[in-house]
């Protein structure tokens, strides 16, 4: 049996498991198992500084033009289930209607 580290934000011990999430019943804080075995995160903020996780639901505060498409997302599209990735465009997701894009968090709020 393996034993989960305790939640970094309460020092629960409670923790359990939910795919590749850690997940503390008590403060509902969650983290990947790479930052608890010791990974190097980087913490990305959304327009408002608020601080985004993976399969966060964000909107986009302004018009984007997007290369190769007829029309720019607009502002107020809801992006569900983002992933956060390394990189100048450091959110990875699908938009409904347009596909999956590459976004910089400096260009969304989280809801």
């Amino acid at each position: 049996m393996s034993t989960l580290p305790p939640c970094p934000k309460c020092q629960s011990p409670y923790t359990y498991e939910d795919g590749e999430l850690l997940i503390c019943p008590e403060c509902a804080h969650e983290w990947s198992q790479q930052t608890a075995a010791g990974g190097d995160e980087t913490e990305y903020k959304d327009a408002n500084g608020n601080i985004l996780a993976d399969g966060d639901t964000v909107s986009i505060i302004k018009d984007l033009k997007v290369k190769g498409a007829s029309q720019p997302l607009k502002v107020g599209t809801k992006v569900k289930n983002i992933r956060l990735v390394e990189g100048d465009h450091n959110i990875d997701c699908k938009i409904d209607g347009f596909g999956p894009m590459k976004l910089k968090s400096e260009f969304v709020k989280k809801i």
